[in-house]
């Protein structure tokens, strides 16, 4: 099992910044890919972004440009830097870990930005 706790969600005003954290812990030997999801209301959850293991960025339309994925092995933890961020970013944001068996998911940070 794998278990991911992301922080750092909240309120922000259009145009600014926030930094996402996800931190992996237990069974997390063999993980081939972190990503970030976002759900917003009445919407399908859509990739965000996902870096695989050679480190290697690859982000949805929506966000290229803005958004920066990246990780610290050494502290086992994903970041996702969001910047000039708009409203229609408003979502809760998951973050996912991608093994040969399946994936794992975080519980969710809410990111809502006001116009």
């Amino acid at each position: 099992q794998v278990q991911l706790v992301e922080s750092g969600g909240g309120l922000v005003q259009a145009g600014g910044s926030l930094r996402l954290s996800c931190a992996a812990s237990g069974s997390i030997s063999n993980i081939n890919a972190m990503a970030w999801y976002r759900q917003a209301p009445g919407k399908q959850r859509e990739l965000v972004a996902v870096i695989i293991n050679s480190g290697t960025p690859n982000y949805g339309d929506s966000v290229k440009g803005r958004f920066t994925i990246s990780r610290d092995n050494a502290k086992n933890t994903v970041y996702l830097q969001m910047s000039g961020l708009k409203p229609e970013d408003t979502a809760v944001y998951y973050c996912a870990a991608m093994k040969s068996v399946g994936w794992y998911w975080g519980q969710g940070t809410q990111v809502t930005v006001s116009s």
